[in-house]
């Protein structure tokens, strides 16, 4: 569904739809424009400048499920490659493993196995896919336990990071893994090479997003591998004090472990650079190496001062200047999805404490007849229901502040015609490696339908035949392997919704070619 956002009460804002991913594709394909009209070059793959004095535990949730296929899982494998190669590894520098997301999680190998890039690098292209279901939230528990635990090689005192690939979908939950992760200190990285929720993993990468969530197309991942090791590098190669996780009225500080709970503790000071009397003192045993500091000015620069106080050697006290980000502004996205011929969801972000509650304002275009839907300030999200079928609407949403502020942001949405749905998609056996896609239509105006096949060795590929059209010939299927087959309607406000199967194809030894079961 296309999202239109427009500006309301004077401020500008930006609102990631449905297409975001479409979106950052095509934005990242504007850069490369711009980089030959100016005479640079894409960025360099291959060997790069070795980088030292780095130390930490990088971890790589690798999505092996069979909702990936088997190109983009290799060209995933690149890119971790990529991004790890220029690292120095050894037990005093940087360790790494890889956590697949599957059926059942599995560590692929410890972080202590691999302690050269020549085996690190084989053993990246030696990993091979799962398949099995996308059960992320498990597999952020399973990490949990695997970033501190020495039996898999994970080190006590060093910073921890954790790079998740995902093309956007997964099975479980993944709120709460995540945030326990966070909490435990492990800074989070999010890929998004699908079609992702823009507001669900902004909220499962460390803050801010634009500094620990990328979007963009299998294809275009090396446009993002200098600028995603660069923020790792500032995780991994901060050996002094220094600050993550920063908004506008808080941030996280990090240090490195010097003390212990017996040797001493820490006096933490901070205060505004223009206003140094407001300052305030906050005391931790030494076995803390991190402290949140809330309840902060926005766009304001604090002087920082960790002093570590010990019984037993002297350590000088380390400093470090932190600015908080500008004051949030709720809504600053709206998002409409799971559209269907008599409602939609609405979403936005963020969700603020100086937020009282919000109204929803939704109407027919063009028309005159509006009417409100009001919701608790400590939600984010309601369904509009009792709509009428394929109409545009526009969505206002709008913020109550506790100070009788108010602010507004508006999208418009399109509910989707009576039956459209692709209906009995079935498959018949057309000799070696080929099948054919039959379905019976869709009610409506279709302009057509697209037929995505999903291979699980070879690319994927999209067919788009005309409304008479009720049937493809898919070729290239390898015995043994299971398939996805996806047929979506077309209509002239968006795309209706889409019948999925997955396709077993037998062993050639086997009378009978395929097998089909509904995708659960």
């Amino acid at each position: 569904m296309t999202v239109e956002v427009s500006q309301a009460f004077g401020f500008k804002v930006v609102c990631p739809g449905p297409d975001f991913a479409m979106l950052a594709k095509t934005v990242l394909s504007l850069g490369l424009w711009l980089q030959f009209a100016a005479g640079q070059n894409t960025p360099a793959r291959g060997p790069q400048p070795s980088i030292s004095n780095s130390e930490g535990d990088l971890l790589f949730l690798l999505d092996s499920s069979g909702s990936v296929s088997y190109y983009e899982f290799s060209r995933v494998k690149e890119f971790m490659w990529d991004l790890v190669q220029p690292f120095s590894f050894g037990p005093k520098d940087v360790q790494t493993s890889i956590i697949h997301i599957s059926t059942t999680p599995t560590m692929e190998f410890p972080f202590d196995r691999y302690l050269s890039s020549g085996t690190l690098q084989q053993a990246i292209r030696d990993t091979q896919q799962l398949m099995g279901d996308t059960n992320t939230g498990k597999a952020l528990s399973y990490a949990k336990e695997k970033f501190f635990s020495d039996e898999a090689g994970a080190r006590p005192d060093v910073p921890k990071v954790l790079v998740w690939v995902t093309d956007g979908f997964s099975t479980d939950d993944i709120s709460e893994p995540m945030q326990l992760l966070k909490d435990m200190g492990v800074t989070v990285f999010i890929v998004s090479t699908g079609r992702g929720n823009y507001l669900e993993l902004s909220a499962a990468a460390s803050q801010p997003p634009e500094k620990h969530l990328h979007f963009v197309d299998v294809d275009d991942l090396p446009i993002i591998t200098k600028e995603l090791r660069d923020a790792i590098l500032d995780v991994i190669q901060a050996n002094r004090l220094h600050a993550v996780d920063i908004t506008s009225s808080s941030f996280r500080l990090m240090w490195p472990k010097l003390l212990s709970e017996e040797t001493g503790y820490y006096t933490l000071e901070y205060a505004p650079i223009d206003d140094l009397a407001r300052k305030r003192t906050k005391q931790v045993s030494g076995a803390h190496t991190s402290l949140m500091l809330s309840n902060l000015a926005p766009e304001t620069t604090y002087e920082v001062a960790l002093i570590p106080e010990s019984n037993v050697h002297y350590f000088p006290p380390q400093t470090t200047r932190v600015t908080t980000l500008a004051e949030e502004i709720s809504p600053a996205q709206v998002l409409i999805s799971e559209s269907g011929p008599h409602s939609f969801h609405v979403s936005w972000a963020p969700t603020l404490d100086s937020v009282i509650g919000y109204q929803i304002l939704y109407g027919p275009l063009p028309g005159n007849s509006v009417k409100l839907l009001e919701v608790d300030g400590k939600h984010n999200s309601t369904v509009v229901e009792n709509l009428a079928p394929n109409t545009t609407y526009l969505v206002t949403v709008t913020a109550i502040y506790k100070s009788g502020k108010e602010k507004s942001l508006s999208a418009k949405a399109c509910t989707q015609e009576e039956g459209s749905r692709v209906r009995h998609l079935r498959f018949e056996d057309m000799g070696p490696n080929t099948l054919k896609a039959s379905w019976d239509s869709a009610d409506g105006k279709v302009l057509g339908y697209r037929v995505r096949c999903r291979r699980q060795t070879g690319p994927s590929s999209v067919i788009s035949v005309s409304p008479q059209i009720h049937s493809v010939l898919l070729t290239d299927l390898a015995s043994g392997t299971t398939n996805k087959v996806c047929v979506k309607p077309m209509y002239k406000n968006q795309p209706g919704k889409g019948l999925c199967r997955m396709v077993h194809m037998q062993p050639a030894t086997e009378t009978q070619g395929y097998k089909h079961r509904q995708r659960p």
